[in-house]
């Protein structure tokens, strides 16, 4: 049965899920303040919280380890996307700002998740896609490197990426809402009648994909990015994690859209201006760790400093289910039911297929329960899927090869 599903955010998060929910049959609405637009039209101030534009953005793979839960269940999602990714990319090479590319990494002070990856445990285990290897130190940029390897993955232009998924969401049915929300329960106070944009009815269950929530959830905090726009392609995506705990990398946007260098991590810091002395150390540093990405004069074409709020949250995304309580009390009290996917911090792209997933369980999950009682305990969904979900063949690279 077709329900009416509405969605907040207009994120990646997002629009992943309600084209998703819209593929499983459903009507539905995303209600945001901010929409996927040309990202030289996106104000760095007003729409600082829309995080999405202000992303790189790539995939990096995360070995899972028990040292880090968060890492565990993340991985499943990343595979799940990367699926997605390849699709779209087959499909529409030209026009969804999806790049693949080679990935490289260099690690300084490598933890256990990295120093026990082999070839073997990459296919076996991880079951990364495509070709992985291993980095002997002759190919490290300098001494201080201990660890690197390369490996296929894919980096977007955010808003040629989103502005490509939200045309599709819209051309298969799909309805826009431009409005500012306090809280997932506003929706469901929502009619034709009060809302007149609201075309597709009264809504039977709300995604809450805003990002950052809403103010009520104390695991909540954001971390600053500063980054820098330079005009120069780069041949791969390459990350540097220095043993200060500070990271160098770069994110070739692809589709004219340059090359995102970085980039900074700050916890809490809600300065929304770029600062100067930042911008200068990340292209030092990382104009010594990939030297190939100078042009002729041996410098850079700085474009534009970029300033975002990644979402970020102690424990992990949220992505259970939830039903509030919306009014009055007793038997007759109203209920809602709020399937939650917030706080992906700075891997919102690169989960998002995976989480639209559990989206969609969730929702599906819970139509098939109805609500029962005061509290509803049931759509946990944030879960690794059995292993034979994710089935890829990781193929070892050739020295040198993309």
């Amino acid at each position: 049965m077709a329900r009416h599903i509405a969605v907040i955010g207009s994120g990646v998060t997002g629009i992943s899920s309600a084209i998703l929910l819209q593929r499983a049959g459903h009507r539905v609405t995303i209600i945001a303040k901010d929409f996927p637009a040309p990202f030289e039209t996106i104000d760095p101030i007003s729409q600082i919280n829309y995080t999405s534009p202000w992303g790189g953005a790539h995939n990096r793979w995360v070995p899972p380890h028990p040292s880090n839960p968060v890492s565990i269940l993340e991985h499943p999602l990343s595979l799940t996307t990367f699926s997605h990714m390849k699709s779209l990319y087959q499909s529409h090479p030209k026009t969804a700002g999806i790049t693949f590319l080679k990935g490289i990494e260099y690690l300084e002070s490598p933890g256990p998740e990295y120093q026990s990856l082999t070839t073997a445990k990459a296919a076996t285990e991880l079951s990364l896609p495509g070709c992985f290897r291993l980095l002997s130190p002759s190919e490290f940029p300098d001494q201080a490197i201990k660890w690197g390897c390369e490996y296929e993955t894919y980096c977007l232009n955010p808003m040629v990426y989103l502005s490509f998924l939200l045309r599709r969401f819209v051309h298969r049915g799909g309805k826009l809402l431009k409005h500012t929300l306090r809280s997932p329960a506003e929706v469901f106070s929502l009619s034709t009648t009060s809302t007149p944009a609201l075309k597709n009815g009264e809504v039977d269950a709300v995604v809450n994909a805003s990002g950052i929530g809403f103010g009520d959830d104390p695991n909540m905090f954001i971390t600053r990015g500063q980054t820098v726009l330079v005009a120069e392609d780069c041949d791969a995506t390459v990350t540097r994690q220095n043993a200060d705990g500070s990271w160098t990398f770069c994110v070739p946007r692809g589709f004219e859209g340059g090359t995102v260098i970085g980039g900074t991590k700050e916890v809490n810091d809600w300065e929304s201006q770029p600062r100067p002395e930042t911008r200068e150390r990340l292209l030092k540093a990382f104009a010594g760790t990939y030297p190939k990405i100078l042009n002729k004069e041996g410098g850079l074409t700085v474009l534009a400093d970029i300033v975002g709020r990644r979402p970020s949250r102690k424990g992990g995304p949220r992505i259970e289910g939830e039903v509030l309580n919306l009014a009055g009390g007793g038997e007759e009290e109203k209920k809602g039911f709020v399937m939650h996917a917030y706080g992906l911090g700075g891997r919102g792209y690169e989960l998002s297929w995976g989480v639209a997933e559990r989206v969609v369980e969730g929702v599906e999950g819970f139509f098939r329960g109805g609500i029962s009682g005061r509290s509803y305990n049931g759509w946990h969904t944030y879960k690794s899927p059995s292993p034979s979900s994710n089935t890829f063949n990781t193929q070892v690279c050739a020295t040198g090869s993309a």
